[in-house]
């Protein structure tokens, strides 16, 4: 660290140390209920199950209300199948992209955007469609004006000024510039070659290996391939770094290089800053609301609460597939009883180490899938504050705030929840909650921290590191509220994409030429025996709304059949 940067830092820390001393941080842990998820990791590891006390009987037993379990459970509905019931741990639907709010202002306690989907995920599309935010207006799709995140997008905190977009470009070397343009082309070639696609199955059909050179640059890290390239520019890496702790919850040197590369050809790309954009990647937009993706989750639970189909509170223990059905026995945390579902199918949208356990019998690619599975812990701190905040010179407030360098360990920056309000200046004196997100992949002992330190630990962490362009900050907040997740996202190491498209190449075939609403759906790639369906984003690899959402709607529609 530079003499400069630690004297800020240390600065920063002695600031938020004082402030703290004339009053008491209000706050405490929200979100996912780490102590009901670790009495359900006790109970499995015990051994003897409790016996059921209740029999119920459905057609479909969905287990896991996240995105992929909530797009499963739509699936079905659109199929005709409206005999289910979906079991979720936490009190609310929507996983990673569960929402909530502090002091009435909604914010988001996960996920907090969606980029504007292309043609490899037509199921999101047809989603956003039905809610309204995408609609064909003279002949081209238009979406709607009022999600798509307002200018400015992003921001960096870089050498005591704030910069539009997040890639150091003002000041910067000539050869900085040059191995930018570099990447760009190299990115740009892997994008033409159309092995890279959003979602990832979408690259190979399902009975396609990866070509060779897919896998060879899953075989190594990002920071490898960087290295093999040339690519030394300490902007440049610091950049691909941040990316892919942003997407993956790792740095460079832990996930792949087809990791790293799929982050953006596969999406939006990487533009040459002084060519015509600001922060490197393309402007192909992304859709936010100020509860993040919260908006979507809640609108997928909505009509299933309504409808009876939604249980809350319910810990999924045993899945047994037997000759003429599915037995699903949960513990409903409000009675203290065990349900035992009986069904003719099963989703099992659950993450791979939680399916691996539950399942009985479970079969071989599932058991080759968890085997090589890493996730990444995760903590969000929502910072409610009643005033603007002293901000340093340069580029205006932004959605995406981002500091370079950030001291606080995964830091990745803030999101300011009151950015898409319609009076931008209004909004910028209203109160606002700001989300400070760390990604801790790369985290020693990041879980045992989680469990162990209280929020004030993880409060001052992002006011430390926020202190830096804001260092008023620790006066202004009038709550905090801080959210775990022990494992968030899947990681997708080297050697992931092998071993998940193998058990792609290895996957039972089930018909699923199902009509829906008079047309015929493609055939998805979904993990599935005779009577379970595999849906997670950890079966691509890859935690992000789109593989969820694709795969929960495949499995929803094999088990519909």
């Amino acid at each position: 660290m530079q003499r400069r940067q630690f004297l800020a830092t240390a600065a920063a820390t002695a600031l938020v140390g004082c402030q703290d001393a004339s009053r008491t941080l209000e706050g405490c842990f929200a979100g996912a209920d780490m102590a009901r998820g670790h009495a359900l990791r006790d109970l499995l590891r015990g051994g003897a199950l409790p016996g059921p006390a209740v029999v119920r009987r459905v057609r479909v037993v969905v287990a896991g209300g996240g995105i992929a379990g909530l797009a499963a459970a739509r699936a079905l509905r659109l199929a005709g199948v409206e005999d289910f019931a979906l079991l979720e741990l936490e009190d609310e639907a929507g996983g990673n992209s569960r929402a909530g709010s502090v002091l009435g202002r909604a914010c988001p306690r996960g996920a907090h955007y969606l980029p504007v989907p292309g043609d490899g995920a037509p199921e999101v599309q047809d989603l956003l469609e039905e809610l309204g935010l995408r609609q064909r207006v003279a002949g081209r799709w238009r979406y709607d004006e009022f999600t798509l995140c307002h200018s400015p997008q992003e921001r960096l905190h870089w050498q005591g000024r704030w910069h539009y977009g997040l890639l150091p470009v003002e000041g910067v070397a000539p050869g900085t510039l040059a191995q930018y343009r570099r990447f760009a082309e190299r990115v740009q070639a892997f994008a033409r070659s159309g092995a890279f696609a959003m979602p990832t199955f979408a690259n190979f059909g399902s009975n396609e290996a990866p070509a060779p050179a897919l896998l060879a640059l899953d075989a190594m890290t990002f920071a490898g391939w960087q290295a093999r390239e040339g690519l030394d520019d300490a902007h440049l890496r610091w950049y691909l770094d941040y990316c892919c702790r942003d997407d993956y919850g790792a740095g460079s040197g832990v996930v792949s290089a087809w990791a790293g590369i799929h982050y953006f050809a596969s999406r939006h790309g990487f533009a040459v800053p002084d060519e015509g954009e600001r922060d490197g990647e393309a402007d192909e937009g992304v859709l936010t609301w100020p509860e993040g993706n919260g908006f979507l989750a809640r609108r997928l639970a909505a009509p299933l609460a309504a409808a009876g189909q939604l249980f809350t509170g319910h810990s999924v223990l045993r899945i047994a597939e037997e000759r003429h059905g599915v037995q699903v026995d949960a513990l409903d945390h409000a009675s203290g009883q065990v349900v035992r579902w009986q069904a003719e199918r099963c989703v099992v949208a659950l993450p791979l180490p939680l399916a691996l356990a539950v399942v009985q019998q479970p079969p071989p690619f599932l058991r080759a899938a968890a085997l090589g599975h890493a996730a990444a812990p995760w903590v969000v701190t929502n910072l409610a504050i009643a005033a603007p905040l002293a901000d340093a010179p340069g580029a205006a407030p932004a959605w995406d705030n981002v500091v370079y360098d950030d001291p606080t360990p995964g830091g990745l920056g803030y999101v300011d929840a009151g950015h898409q309000r319609l009076d931008a200046r209004a909004a910028l004196a209203a109160p606002t909650v700001l989300s400070y997100y760390q990604a801790l992949g790369d985290m020693q002992g990041a879980r045992a921290q989680l469990a162990q330190r209280p929020w004030q630990h993880w409060a001052q962490a992002a006011i430390g590191a926020l202190a830096q362009p804001h260092p008023d900050l620790a006066r202004r907040i009038e709550r905090v509220e801080v959210t775990r997740y022990g494992h968030a996202m899947a990681v997708p190491r080297p050697g992931r994409l092998e071993t998940l498209s193998r058990i792609g190449i290895q996957r039972p075939t089930i018909n699923t030429s199902l009509l829906l609403n008079g047309e015929r759906p493609r055939a998805l790639p979904t993990p599935a025996t005779a009577r379970l369906a595999f849906a997670h984003a950890d079966w691509s690899g890859y935690s992000v709304f789109e593989e969820a959402f694709t795969r929960g709607h495949g499995a929803g529609l094999q088990a519909a059949i």
